[in-house]
């Protein structure tokens, strides 16, 4: 009869010599994070959940917001071996950020949809974005929440902590803006609760700063002492707090989105980021978003992305930069925008090894990864699957992965049939 246990995770008993305030899922060496982190280059998907994805243009395209849409492209990514999916926070107003397309409109919450996709995937991250200074939540609510999605996915579910960078945003909510470099300390309070509330053995009771609590108490624990955590940001507020508390953190180019003003600024904005991270006695892995697009050669890549430019809705291209420059990020200040209705942080374009020459470029410079999007996800997944993935690998930039587990195997018998076909 034992041979019948359902083989759940089992929970990590933390590492010794380290607090809550320095552990990580990396520091077990089972964890799905570190088996991630032995990527030579990490390569995640920037799902579009999001009407529009990442570009306000009319040329045709597979590309919608919908789970189902989202979900396939999840399944896919994980069969060809990537390492994360990532989705996106925003909230809009009536009409998004304007145009034909009211481009941006129609979103799913990225918290809600990366915990559905826990349950039809086995191997894959699942990076969820919460704007957790918005609203009502409390760490007391995130940390519960925290610790179900961990055990549902078994250690694979993280959170991109975002503090809100948006003018209009926090009204929506019945709130001011609270001050750039305040927000940060607030997030900092607001995930060292979330530790604190994670790893305690007893009650936690707190009476500030921002939020208090009273013998509060989270099970189950988390199987690798906490969640994955994510941040976001390249003002030094935003880089302190994440070389604090972050496993990843997702960077821009300061200087701008084409790979030259990439390779000229990421490797002292990058080096900065890892002697913060040295200082607090902590490592932490930067993650960069390009959008690709990759066709047979550089000419037709280039005609490409011309059609697609040639084919924006230039007043919700336009609504999307007034929407940036109204708010206080400090990550885009003083870059070069070229071609901006493409969107994402950094194009890369042009035939497949050009474009796995740009990700060894984006790896000289420090880069530790990669979350890419594309413009017809569908389809330019599958030719960079065909035709970029191969490149990959024997550029060094990524090894053979394990097969992933069957996400059924924790009921199954010695024999692999379910339990209930037995009976």
């Amino acid at each position: 009869m034992a041979a019948n246990t359902p083989n759940f995770p089992t929970v990590h008993d933390p590492v010794a010599g380290l607090s809550a305030a320095d552990a990580s899922p990396a520091d077990h060496p089972d964890s799905p994070l570190s088996r991630v982190l032995a990527q030579p280059f990490i390569l995640g998907l920037f799902l579009p959940i999001q009407d529009g994805g990442w570009t306000p243009s009319h040329l045709p395209r597979s590309t919608t917001w919908t789970y189902d849409y989202n979900a396939a492209l999840t399944q896919r990514a994980e069969a060809l071996g990537f390492d994360l999916v990532f989705g996106l926070a925003q909230w809009t107003s009536k009409g998004g950020y304007g145009g034909d397309l009211k481009y941006r409109e129609t979103s799913l919450d990225a918290f809600m949809t990366t915990a559905a996709l826990a349950s039809i995937t086995s191997r894959i991250l699942l990076i969820s974005t919460l704007h957790v200074l918005y609203g009502p939540w409390h760490p007391v609510h995130l940390a519960k929440f925290g610790a179900t999605l961990d055990h549902i996915s078994g250690g694979r579910w993280g959170i991109n902590v975002v503090t809100g960078y948006a003018e209009r945003e926090p009204a929506m909510f019945g709130m001011k803006k609270v001050e750039h470099d305040r927000r940060y300390e607030m997030a900092d309070v607001f995930v060292q609760r979330l530790k604190q509330l994670w790893t305690a053995r007893e009650n936690l009771t707190v009476d500030g700063p921002f939020w208090a609590m009273e013998d509060a108490y989270i099970t189950p624990k988390p199987n690798y002492g906490r969640p994955i955590l994510v941040n976001a940001s390249g003002s030094p507020a935003g880089v302190a707090y994440g070389v604090k508390h972050s496993d990843l953190m997702f960077i821009t180019s300061p200087a701008g989105n084409q790979l030259a003003d990439a390779e000229a600024s990421l490797p002292a904005h990058i080096a900065n980021i890892r002697a913060e991270a040295a200082r607090a006695g902590r490592s932490i892995r930067t993650i960069i978003n390009p959008m690709v697009i990759c066709r047979a050669t550089e000419a037709e890549a280039i005609a490409y992305r011309d059609a697609i430019e040639g084919a924006a809705d230039e007043a919700a291209v336009e609504g999307f930069a007034d929407h940036g420059r109204r708010g206080d990020a400090q990550a885009w200040k003083g870059q070069r925008r070229l071609h901006r209705a493409i969107g994402g942080n950094l194009h890369l374009v042009g035939s497949p090894q050009q474009i796995v020459d740009g990700f060894l470029k984006l790896k000289a410079a420090g880069c530790d990864g990669v979350q890419i999007t594309f413009y017809d996800f569908a389809a330019d997944l599958e030719h960079f699957a065909e035709s970029v993935l191969p490149l990959m690998h024997a550029a060094g930039l990524r090894v053979a992965q394990p097969a992933a587990p069957s996400a059924s195997s924790a009921f199954e018998t010695p024999s692999a049939k379910p339990l209930a076909a037995t009976t």
